[in-house]
């Protein structure tokens, strides 16, 4: 709760409690001051009325004893008074309290009053006497002088006095009335200060608590307007005003929606960068780029953002120029572009990095151009020779008929192989772009497994291999299968397998059953791939090891059209192999 004094209520209190408490106190002091003086003015003339009296009646009348008598009547309690002669003597006293003579003395030798002997006009003057209470105090006196006259002369004076406790009194009670009264109307002004200003801030507060509201994003509740004054309108001003938040952050929220859905959906890694290099903003590609780095680094440093990368950001932010490069990171190929942000006042605020992974289809291109100078390489020994010995029969260099036949049945061997490396390569086209036709039925495993290992048994024989079949599985087993595909499959794995173990070697084909899935595994004990060469061995063309060239017999498709008659069953294929321990080929198809 904020305090009542720095509140607007408490504000406008104090301002209003301090005006008027500053003009009482003025108006207090000022009516002191007057009353002081109209009580002084009624005392003194009150002391000139009763001397005035005194004075007719000593200058009328000779009775001495009626006369003192009368004047005593006319003093009251705190009025003293006393008559002196020309020669300065008193000569009569009214005056029964302490200090009589003291007092008398002193007001008879006080040059104010020596000319009063001499004139008729009374003299008024301020004394300090001593108490008439306390001998040992001192209080301020009003005397007046009045000249006593007899046939026009003036042989005396009469002196009177009026004890200052009585004004004194009067004085303190007209305060205390004063001061009553000020802090009665200091009382109500603070009530109705307090009211009015609650009046006018109660609305104030409203708004106050409605634009917390607005600030929590609750732009729903509006304020009250049943006044028609400025607050009202400001009310008006108010509830309009959550209006237009509502309605621009309504736009911004889908504004930013379309944006974070845009960065989501990129496959390009978007990094928005700070003008100290700090990362603000990343989509989700660039999360994973940037934890990839991370990893890659090994905790070489806190930083996941590569060396090359931060130069590119010091020229953009240095030289507020666009910057576009391509960079080899990790193994990896980048398209990176990074373009500076720039606020209001066209002063760089930061950069924007899209980072493009290249590094697929720097792959394909280099598979692309590999492709085409295998397959011109593997056209080009075929077409030489139908070249060569074409031209020979043509030239009829070939003196018998049996090297006429031989040559001919070179030329349609090489022909039969340019013929099955062209549907090789139709039939890896098409499976590559999802249009693989499979044929599936009920097929019993064991048997169709079997089946196509004892078709290798003769070659094998002629080859000193040993070829075995081991299965753990029941001949009831059936699976969903294109039998002709699978085949196809297991050939082209008996027959690497067979034509690259050298004699007394083996080759065996297994089959179990792994979790769902049926396992198929050739292994055989020939030379063994390289591990560098095994993640390329199902890859078009694959020549990595030199012991598997051409010369044997295959096109370098094989394995390549297996993988993806392996995956079109749903199932996967993998190798392992040791250098000279040998190679096993394992396949899942499932159940």
């Amino acid at each position: 709760m904020i305090k009542i004094w720095r509140s607007i209520v408490g504000k406008l209190w104090i301002t209003i409690l301090l005006l008027v408490s500053f003009v009482l106190f003025v108006f207090t002091v000022l009516m002191l001051e007057f009353l002081e003086d109209y009580h002084r003015e009624q005392a003194e003339k009150s002391l000139s009325q009763t001397a005035s009296t005194i004075a007719s009646i000593v200058d009328n009348y000779d009775l001495e004893q009626l006369t003192d008598e009368i004047i005593e009547e006319m003093l009251t309690e705190d009025t003293n008074a006393f008559l002196a002669s020309n020669e300065r003597k008193v000569v009569s006293s009214f005056q029964t309290a302490t200090n009589e003579e003291v007092i008398q003395n002193s007001i008879i030798k006080n040059k104010a009053f020596d000319k009063i002997y001499e004139s008729d006009k009374p003299i008024i003057d301020e004394m300090i006497l001593p108490s008439q209470t306390d001998e040992e105090k001192m209080e301020t006196y009003v005397v007046l002088s009045y000249p006593l006259k007899s046939d026009d002369e003036v042989h005396g004076a009469i002196f009177i006095y009026q004890n200052p406790k009585a004004l004194h009194e009067t004085s303190q009670e007209t305060t205390k009335i004063v001061f009553l009264s000020a802090f009665i109307a200091f009382v109500l002004t603070t009530f109705f200060a307090f009211f009015l200003s609650s009046r006018i801030t109660w609305p104030l507060r409203k708004m106050r608590e409605h634009a917390f509201e607005l600030a929590k994003g609750r732009f729903d509740e509006t304020l009250p307007t049943t006044q028609n004054d400025e607050i009202g309108q400001l009310a008006v001003a108010f509830n309009q005003m959550g209006r237009q938040l509502k309605h621009h952050l309504e736009v911004i929220n889908q504004e930013k929606e379309q944006l974070a859905s845009v960065l989501t959906s990129m496959t390009d890694s978007v990094i928005t960068f700070n003008r100290d290099r700090t990362i603000l903003l990343s989509n989700p590609p660039a999360d994973k780029l940037l934890q990839k780095w991370f990893i890659g680094k090994k905790g070489q440093n806190d930083s996941p953002i590569p060396k090359e990368i931060f130069e590119m950001l010091d020229h953009v932010l240095n030289f507020e120029d666009k910057l576009e490069e391509d960079l080899e990171i990790g193994g990896s190929y980048y398209r990176i572009t990074i373009s500076p942000l720039k606020n209001s006042e066209l002063s760089i605020r930061g950069a924007i990095a899209v980072i493009r992974d290249m590094t697929e289809q720097s792959r394909l291109e280099k598979l692309r151009s590999d492709f085409i100078a295998n397959v011109s390489h593997e056209l080009r020994t075929p077409i030489a020779m139908l070249q060569g010995y074409s031209e020979a029969l043509l030239d009829d260099v070939v003196s018998n008929e049996e090297e006429r036949s031989e040559m001919t049945r070179i030329i349609y061997d090489e022909s039969q192989r340019m013929g099955r490396l062209v549907n090789d390569l139709l039939d890896l086209a098409r499976m590559e772009s999802g249009y693989t036709n499979l044929f599936k039925d009920e097929v019993p495993i064991v048997h169709a497994i079997e089946r196509i290992t004892q078709k290798f048994t003769q070659v094998a024989k002629e080859r000193k291999v040993h070829l075995q079949f081991k299965t753990e599985l029941s001949e009831d087993v059936q699976i969903s299968m294109d039998e002709d595909r699978i085949e196809q499959v297991l050939t082209n794995l008996i027959d690497n397998a067979i034509r690259h173990t050298s004699e007394q070697g083996s080759v065996t084909v297994s089959l179990t059953q792994e979790l769902s899935y049926a396992k198929i595994q050739v292994s055989d004990t020939g030379e063994g791939i390289p591990q560098d060469d095994l993640p390329y061995v199902f890859e078009r063309f694959y020549k990595a090891d030199k012991a598997r060239t051409r010369s044997k017999g295959g096109t370098g498709l094989g394995l390549a059209i297996a993988k993806n008659i392996v995956e079109a069953h749903k199932g996967n294929i993998h190798v392992d192999s040791v250098v000279g321990e040998g190679t096993t080929f394992t396949f899942f198809l499932p159940l």
